[in-house]
């Protein structure tokens, strides 16, 4: 009990911030164009500013090459979940315009807008390098099979042939991962970078956590909560989020352990945590690239999203 209610005072911070957004978005203090236009200063100017100030901050040569590894682990688990993704689709008979969303929430996870600033909140800035392992495996599978795999993916079972459904290199070199890129080579040509320049990204890096968590909140009511219903597709989908993708990945680090031990627990714990964030929040918006399920996509990232304040702190206790 005391480490449910350890792991629960962790994130009740981030429930006041998702709230104070949802709050403000029900009193109508946004505009339509707000939310879109916080994502974009998110992605695009405070979270590369953090990434690469915390790569700089908290990463070494050394530390570098021991990364290798867990970007191994990582990417066993996605294929893992990719498989059980597949065969849930094939066993349940899940109907044409929702196993593109299926097959990419068992799969893939809201890292950036959820998974961040919880594991910020939980482990602090030190355990950044390991979620940036996470963050690249999930950026690679989201935009190439994920993408795929909705734009492909019609009500109609025929598949989608317009430029939604085409590969964008782009989308694998977002703004973040470019700050993560350029950061190494600060890092390995051991450049320094002048202490001004450096406090001037941190105060941008900053704004990461509480803008990600008011854009939840503004989300969430967006989203509507009366809209939210359970059903066979729902379920299993939501199953394989928050059971069976931490548990595929709790029992390839477990292995590992015994091959190679020797993981940091910070590393571990943020592997697991990351594997449990909710749906990505884009996915709606592929479904309708894609002309899928669009109220099941919404769905889905709409539950998961307020699932989270609950299956979090459990698997806090369970990892201990």
């Amino acid at each position: 009990m005391t480490a449910f209610l350890t792991s629960l005072q962790s994130i009740i911070p981030i429930i006041v911030i998702i709230v104070l957004g949802y709050a403000l978005q029900a009193r109508g203090w946004f505009a339509d164009a707000f939310a879109p236009n916080l994502s974009r200063l998110i992605m695009n100017v405070a979270l590369p500013c953090s990434i690469f100030v915390s790569v700089l901050r908290y990463l070494t040569l050394d530390k570098l090459v021991s990364l290798s590894s867990g970007l191994l682990y990582v990417f066993l688990a996605f294929a893992g979940s990719y498989i059980l993704a597949f065969l849930a689709v094939w066993i349940f008979k899940v109907r044409p315009g929702r196993r593109g969303t299926m097959i990419n929430t068992f799969a893939n996870a809201n890292t950036i807008f959820i998974g961040l600033p919880l594991n910020i909140a939980l482990f602090g800035n030190n355990a950044l390098p390991f979620f940036l392992v996470y963050y690249i495996m999930n950026t690679i599978s989201t935009w190439t099979l994920g993408v795929y795999l909705m734009t492909t993916d019609s009500t109609s079972g025929q598949k989608s042939t317009g430029p939604a459904a085409k590969f964008n290199w782009k989308k694998l070199l977002p703004a973040p991962l470019v700050g993560f890129l350029i950061a190494l080579v600060f890092l390995v040509a051991r450049i320094p970078v002048p202490a001004f320049a450096t406090n001037t990204l941190t105060y941008i890096g900053n704004l990461v956590t509480p803008l990600s968590l008011l854009y939840i909140g503004i989300t969430l009511h967006k989203a509507g909560l009366k809209t939210i219903r359970f059903d066979c597709d729902t379920i299993i989908t939501l199953v394989g989020r928050f059971i069976l993708a931490p548990a595929v990945m709790f029992g390839i680090l477990y292995v590992a352990g015994f091959l190679t031990p020797g993981m940091p627990v910070l590393e571990s714990n943020t592997f697991i945590i990351q594997s449990a964030a909710p749906a990505l929040a884009v996915l709606p918006i592929l479904a309708n690239q894609g002309d899928g399920d669009v109220e099941f996509s919404t769905n889905v990232v709409t539950i998961s999203t307020i699932l989270f304040v609950i299956v979090v702190p459990v698997i806090m206790v369970l990892l201990g």
